[in-house]
């Protein structure tokens, strides 16, 4: 019993920290950039606006930027976690597994031969492509007499990430005014973003996000494999449909704010899992927190590395990202 409490308190004090960590994650992605904005100045942006330039910047570019951020690795972590987890695929990511570059191609499509634009609409064509990615990957992943496995669907993933990438970039390459608006967030990218396209996407992404932490205690079920927990009375079909909604509102939502983010998906879930276990009433709410430090962290250090210009923060994920995705596939093979 007191080693339960000890594990319970341990885990507790892992998220108040994760939490903090947020909130100072917030204020420094507020406070630092091509110029340094003080403490004082942001608190008064807020209890006593005076419309001068600096308060204009916190509210209008900064705060937001650092919201969207935020939000954005939360959406991409606890999605990787559910991804891994039904499918059984320590790979599994939104990236990996063609949601985001599928969502991306449709937001690109829409806007190069539709006229589409805002971010409102940006978001609608993000959910639909994510949707539509993902139920195209369980179905390539599930062809043949042996139906789904981690390594069919890792296979279908990759496939369809690259081959929506190359028609995304295409239409890019050939489009100048859509390659203009669009380039930039292709990359992945949270600068340049206003309330407006948070606000679009975040009730969305905030449902999801509940509904996972209620899915966390079947999540726990399934674990055990598919027989034990039919024989335990779950449906599973219905738990990996609606993890499978959950997925598509998380990615979804964070294409059609801040681009293709790769790679959060991978990491945080694995992480999460070293600091608490394989139990997704704590895993869900851990991803969520440091995956929103891990991108708000990026996103910081990217303002930094070519100072004073900006590198797109989907480039310094992918610098964190690729080793290790090494690692963890290399571990894999070995088991």
């Amino acid at each position: 019993m007191d080693t339960l409490l000890s594990t319970r308190s341990r885990k507790t004090a892992g998220l108040i920290v994760g939490f903090i960590i947020l909130a100072a994650g917030i204020a420094c992605s507020v406070a630092f950039g091509v110029t340094n904005i003080g403490w004082r100045t942001i608190v008064a942006s807020y209890t006593d606006f005076n419309g001068s330039q600096e308060h204009l910047i916190i509210k209008t570019a900064r705060m937001p930027r650092a919201l969207i951020a935020a939000a954005a690795g939360a959406a991409l972590a606890v999605a990787g976690s559910l991804m891994q987890g039904i499918t059984r695929n320590p790979l599994a990511s939104p990236s990996l597994f063609g949601v985001n570059a599928g969502a991306a191609f449709f937001i690109v499509t829409g806007s190069a031969f539709f006229g589409a634009s805002g971010m409102s609409t940006f978001a609608t064509l993000g959910f639909v492509g994510a949707a539509f990615t993902a139920a195209l990957v369980y179905v390539l992943g599930s062809i043949g007499n042996d139906g789904l496995t981690p390594l069919k669907i890792t296979l279908a993933g990759s496939a369809l990430t690259a081959f929506f990438s190359s028609l995304s970039l295409g239409i890019l390459l050939t489009g100048g005014q859509t390659f203009d608006q669009v380039l930039y967030w292709f990359v992945g990218s949270v600068a340049g973003r206003d309330m407006g396209i948070f606000g679009a996407a975040a009730p969305y992404m905030g449902v999801a996000l509940i509904a996972a932490l209620v899915l966390a205690r079947h999540m726990n079920v399934l674990a055990l494999g598919e027989d034990v927990a039919s024989g335990l009375g779950q449906k599973t079909i219905y738990i990996k449909l609606a993890a499978g909604i959950v997925i598509i509102l998380l990615a979804g939502g964070s294409v059609s704010m801040a681009g293709p983010i790769a790679f959060v998906g991978i990491i945080i879930p694995h992480l999460t899992r070293y600091l608490v276990g394989t139990d997704y009433r704590w895993g869900i709410p851990y991803c969520a927190v440091y995956g929103a430090n891990l991108l708000l962290a990026a996103d910081i250090g990217s303002r930094y590395i070519s100072f004073p210009q900006e590198v797109p923060v989907g480039v310094m994920t992918a610098i964190i990202g690729v080793p290790f995705f090494v690692y963890i596939a290399r571990r894999g093979g070995r088991s």
